[in-house]
């Protein structure tokens, strides 16, 4: 048996850690007279462009047909 702890957000129960549950494995759910703070349900959404202070536009040109520049240097021009 495995214990997570999640919360309702009015239309489904989130949890707060990925679960490894199979479809239509039985579960047992407890509701608590505690409240918290909704997480997010998604973060992908929050780290979009979290690395764009590190982009330095002056190399973009060059990332333009950097593998395929790489696999002539490796294997030839054939």
């Amino acid at each position: 048996m495995l214990a997570v702890q999640g919360y309702y957000d009015g239309m489904t129960i989130q949890p707060f850690e990925e679960i490894t549950a199979k479809p239509n494995q039985r579960v047992i759910i407890t509701i608590m007279d505690e409240f918290v703070e909704p997480v997010q349900a998604s973060t992908k959404k929050d780290m979009r462009g979290i690395l764009s202070k590190y982009a330095d536009p002056t190399l973009a040109e060059k990332e333009k047909g950097a593998w395929e520049r790489a696999m002539v240097e490796k294997y030839g021009n054939a």
